[in-house]
């Protein structure tokens, strides 16, 4: 808190001195017109005039000299020869009149909206024939003094321009009306920005208000359902970052988009608060990605943070705080239905009833018991805003506190944001830009223990002070007790991450049509995290003894620390030109980027027999005086790369770009943009080191044709279409053109026997990025008055070159390859209404929805797959599909077994078992599968479920009346399947059974789907659709309502300028026939859509409010 309060002090004082360095004036003007030289003034300080053009017209020109004078005393001696006079308003608006003429001042307050009543910021309110203004705050509100009888110009970027008499008024409410489609908004593009009506291709601006106010730390997980052509996958962990697909999956090894913040490129924004959005903007298009190179393949979420406006200091405060709760619970069985079902498959396999039930009389429900009841999410942000023609700051510190759904789960993170930006002169602009991020994330954990954890235990023992342990017969050696691991491992993984990401930049105009940007970015990460592992003793009733828990027998500490920096650095020149009816805007520039990687970690045990290391954080060190030095470990990997090698733990990578955009419209109706860049990076070898990636993108804008001039129906109508090559940069491994070596076959020179070290894998030397070949087309409409809008574009996407790894056959070393084309190709299309009813109800509805169609079109060589699991990789096939049997029922009878198709490749069987379809036969001589030949094998395993939907989809309604407004937000998806892995009773050991299993076959026409409980019945436990659900579901994503307080203002600008209070529902309610917590799951490119158990997705019911000062 003494942080925060000392950079606001700094903040304020960066205000105060600004202020009063404005307050004088140096000047040296020969023989001028007063005009000028109040103009001169203006430029030099935050002094602004306001007077008639006919008041100077005849008045003499003026010399003035001063040096660091009062900009008052000058402006006395400016009128010591005339008849003229001035007063002086508020915010040093200075009002020229005739001498003895008096000023009538009014304080005009009001509220700026939209067609649809909805409040709009940044609007430009300006006193017509002055600088002197203001602009509205995010609730459009904005309060300013001016002359009775001014003339208040209103303004903002995609709206007509309205101009409106004070007439002695002191409220004004104004409505904007939408300029011609939006045409004139302004989008962010990679590097810079444009005009919506000059670009071909397709771009989603999202307004920060869309994310500021919604109970997520991950500001993308609020696009949900707002966006056509992105798919999000969301996961309560807290602060987890969800799946993000844009126009579907197009690599094998990645599915992430490119993040750009302030220019930044980055691949997380976690250090981003949401409340400090300006924008959101998703490119999907060729011509708006190619111009990111080797990293445009997954599309581009551009973020676009605020910064100070100019007008009087704002200050903005803004909390909410939030109730998570777990909406769709597991079923699993209870006590007495987990007795009827263990019994009953002890006598199916033959076995003598378990003996110890006595001694296990509990009814757990271990997912209530785990549960962090009523987890709380705060959200608490302050921004401060000021500026001047000459200097603009912004300055905004968040606290955010996430409680995860599981107990002692806590996330904390501060955000921080502080940029200014200083007009040099006329043509010179220096800036910079500095966030801050410090977070404790919690130990990931998850809900799969209490799914599989038998119901019949007593989580903990009175008498004994300590927890049970379940049955060594059922799931004791496997699964922990649940809710003992979920306290005796509370506060024993300590994580700190701290970082700090800055740029500074020039900016300079010249020549009057060019520009020259120059800016240096950095992003520096430093992590620490120390883990205690716990000695937990544990009784088991069945065996009637106290002993430690499998895994923690003994104290052990790990370590580590790591730190990351990314440098960026870029050089853009741009030209923007007007030849008649010709508009032209070229840009070419110069960047490099690079990232690099460090950890060191290792662990300890405590000495064999010794003391325990305590539970006590200042022991957790490597070094902690209990530690056997014998157990030390250091350098350890995460895990193995694609060839089984551990990954590495130090890693550099650099690349070098050149790149060029050119966009060029005739006369506003034909349009076409160009853009090109040429990556050279140091993953590649030499040979392809360097790639060159190309877009074009046309467009016609037909309404701007005269033949449209008479007609009355469309407002706007836009062809366009785009064609392009990007590029994924993204491998498992770094440097794939270099092996790691590994220990070979030894060689014998003399008397020495010397190992040898070989390559764990064939590199081709001729590896390249991956690329993807990408067209669009579509159109834009606007009708009604614009109340109607509707875009819509066909896509098609063909990654060629896709890296491929390939097993060793027949003792060859396994390799690496470009050897892979997939395609993604659908329909986007979205549609808005906006309209006010003559009762003065503003309301909006609007809706979107994608298809999607994924196919690997090869991969390798003929007949190669890549199998994860449950997935498959398949040419010809959508990519990470299901594949397994299908199955037909339950076996009835013995006679319904010999009359069905022969399944003893798969093991013993009979009735009660589960039936497969036979499907194939074994290959002919043109190696393709026969027809049914009346067995059952591998033959006839088949594609069981695609994890990725038909179509993506999602709507929202909004209205607001007279201070109040409500939003209803809903998504959802349709057309995918999810894999159960869970439930399924094929881990061969025993576990707690689903609900449904208590319908299982225990008699003929029992059961015509679940199967008897039997776990030596392997046909039961194979891959199948048995273990395949819906994923399909519609949520109600968010319903918001809100009410803009009425703020009395007594004539007088007032210290609170608006103030709105709100309350949020979010996943309300999903609408799924999945039996998971939830039916939406992520992953890898080529497994996803897998449900293990995982982690509630929660409805989360919060209040909040926005006040601006």
């Amino acid at each position: 808190m003494k942080l925060t309060f000392a950079i606001i002090l700094i903040g304020c004082l960066h205000v105060s001195a600004n202020v009063h360095s404005q307050s004088k004036v140096t000047l040296n003007i020969q023989s001028s017109d007063i005009k000028k030289v109040l103009a001169a003034i203006e430029k030099k300080t935050s002094f602004r005039f306001l007077y008639s053009s006919g008041l100077l017209a005849s008045q003499p020109k003026v010399t003035i000299t001063a040096k660091d004078e009062d900009v008052l005393s000058v402006v006395n001696r400016l009128l010591v020869n005339t008849l003229l006079s001035y007063e002086v308003l508020n915010n040093n608006l200075v009002v020229l009149k005739k001498e003895n003429t008096i000023i009538q001042q009014a304080t005009v307050s009001g509220r700026i909206t939209n067609e649809a009543g909805e409040p709009l910021a940044s609007v430009s309110i300006r006193v017509k024939g002055s600088n002197a203004g203001t602009s509205t705050d995010a609730e459009g509100r904005y309060s300013l003094t001016v002359p009775d009888n001014a003339v208040l110009v209103i303004s903002s970027v995609s709206y007509l321009t309205q101009e409106v008499t004070v007439n002695g008024r002191t409220e004004i409410n104004i409505v904007l009306r939408a300029s011609n489609t939006q045409l004139e908004q302004v989008v962010v593009i990679g590097y810079g920005t444009a005009q919506k009506r000059d670009l071909a291709g397709s771009i989603a601006k999202v307004s920060g208000k869309e994310v500021a106010d919604k109970p997520n730390t991950n500001p993308i997980a609020s696009l949900q359902g707002k966006v056509a052509g992105v798919s999000i996958v969301n996961t309560g962990l807290p602060g987890q970052e969800p799946d993000i697909r844009i126009r579907g999956t197009v690599s094998r090894t990645q599915t992430k988009p490119l993040y750009v913040v302030d220019g930044l490129f980055n691949d997380n924004i976690n250090f981003v608060n949401p409340a400090d959005i300006e924008s959101v903007e998703i490119l999907k298009d060729p011509s708006s990605l190619a111009i990111f190179g080797v990293r445009g393949a997954n599309g581009v979420i551009i973020v676009t943070t605020k910064k100070g406006r100019t007008g009087q200091l704002t200050v903005n405060l803004n909390s909410s705080i939030g109730i998570k709760k777990i909406t769709d619970k597991v079923k699993m069985t209870d006590a007495a239905g987990f007795k009827t079902l263990y019994d009953e498959q002890r006598r199916n396999q033959g076995n003598v009833p378990f003996g110890f039930y006595d001694r296990y009389n509990g009814n757990a429900n271990w997912q209530d018991l785990i549960a962090n009841k009523n987890a709380i999410m705060w959200n608490n942000n302050v921004s401060m805003s000021m500026g001047t023609e000459k200097n603009k700051f912004y300055f905004g510190v968040g606290y955010i506190k996430e409680q995860g759904l599981i107990k002692h789960e806590n996330l904390d993170k501060i955000l921080l944001t502080v940029n200014d930006e200083v007009r040099v002169s006329k043509g010179i602009k220096l800036g910079f830009n500095l966030n801050g991020y410090r977070a404790t994330p919690p130990a990931t954990s998850d809900f799969i223990s209490a799914i599989n954890a038998t119901p019949i235990v007593t989580p903990y023992n009175a008498e004994r002070k300590m927890y049970n342990r379940l049955p060594d017969e059922i799931g004791g050696p496997q699964v922990a007790n649940p809710l003992m691991l979920v306290d005796e491992k509370r506060n024993t993984d300590l994580q700190r991450e701290y970082r700090v990401i800055g740029s500074v930049n020039a900016d300079i105009n010249f020549l009057r049509d060019f520009n020259f940007k120059a800016t240096y970015y950095m992003d520096l990460g430093f992590n620490n995290q120390r883990r205690y592992t716990p000695q937990i003793k544990v009784y088991s009733a069945d065996l009637d003894k106290e002993s430690f828990q499998n895994q923690y027998q003994t104290t052990r500490v790990f370590q580590k620390e790591n730190t990351f920096s990314k440098f960026q650095q870029e050089y853009l020149l741009s030209y923007k030109k007007k030849f008649g009816n010709h508009n032209l805007t070229a840009m070419g520039g110069f960047t490099t980027y690079f990232s690099s990687y460090q950890e060191t970690n290792g662990s300890v045990s405590q000495k064999p027999n010794g003391t325990p290391i305590p539970r006590d954080k200042r022991f957790w060190y490597l070094d902690n005086f209990f530690g056997d030095p014998d157990s030390k470990i250091s350098g350890i990997s995460e895990g193995n790369d694609l060839f089984d090698n551990p990954k590495p733990l130090q890693w550099e990578t650099a690349t070098v770009s050149g790149l060029f955009r050119l966009l060029y419209n005739y006369d506003g109706k034909y349009i076409f943009n160009a853009s090109f860049r040429r990556d050279g990076s140091s993953e590649m070898a030499s040979t392809n080191r360097s790639q060159n990636f190309v877009a074009f993108g046309v467009a016609w804008d037909m309404t701007r044709e005269k033949f449209m001039s008479r007609q009355t129906i469309f407002d706007h109508v836009k062809l366009k279409g785009s064609w392009g090559i990007l590029g994924n940069q993204f491998t498992e491994i770094h440097y794939p053109f270099y092996p790691q070596l590994i220990s070979g076959s030894s060689a014998v020179f003399g008397d020495n026997v010397v190992a040898a070290l070989t390559p764990s894998y064939i590199a081709d030397r001729d590896l390249k990025w991956e690329s993807v070949n990408s067209i669009e087309g579509g159109f834009e409409i606007a009708t009604l008055k614009n109340r109607l809008r509707v875009e819509a574009v066909y896509y098609n996407k063909t990654s060629k070159n896709v890296l491929t790894n390939y097993p060793g056959i027949s003792g060859t070393k396994p390799g690496i390859t470009n050897a892979g084309e997939i395609r993604n190709k659908g329909i986007e299309a979205s549609a808005t209404w906006i309209d006010r009813t003559p009762g003065g109800i503003g309301y909006s509805i609007s809706g979107n929805i994608t298809t999607l169609n994924n196919r690997v079109l090869k991969i390798y060589q003929q007949g190669f797959e890549i199998i994860t699991n449950s997935s498959k990789v398949t040419a010809g096939m959508p990519i990470g599909y299901f594949f397994g049997y299908e199955v037909e029922g339950v076996y009835q009878s013995y006679a319904d077994k010999m009359s069905s198709p022969n399944a003893s490749f798969l093991g013993e069987y009979g009735p009660g078992d589960l039936k497969y379809r036979d499907i194939a036969g074994p290959k002919g001589p043109d190696g393709k599968l026969t027809g049914p030949d009346g067995k059952i094998d591998d033959n006839d395993r088949v594609m069981i479920g695609n994890p990725t939907p038909d179509f993506i989809y999602g709507f929202s309604l909004s209205a607001d009346y007279k201070g109040f407004d409500v939003g209803i937000d809903v998504q959802g998806v349709y057309g995918n399947e999810i894999f159960r892995s869970w439930g399924n009773g094929n881990t061969y050991a025993v576990f707690n059974y689903r609900e449904d299993r208590l319908n299982r076959w225990n008699g003929p026409g029992t059961s015509n789907w679940e199967p008897q409980v039997n776990d030596n019945r392997v046909i039961n436990k194979q891959n199948s659709t048995y273990m395949i659900e819906d994923g399909s579901y519609l949520r109600i994503r968010n319903v918001n309502i809100g009410y803009n307080v009425p703020v009395k203002r007594n004539g007088k600008s007032a210290i609170v300028k608006s103030l709105r209070v709100y309350v949020n529902a979010q996943n309300l309610k999903t609408f799924k026939k999945s039996s998971g917590f939830s039916p939406e799951f992520g992953g890898s490119a080529i497994e996803f859509g897998v449900d293990r158990g995982s982690y509630p997705l929660p409805a989360i019911f919060s209040f909040g409010f926005n006040a601006t000062f």
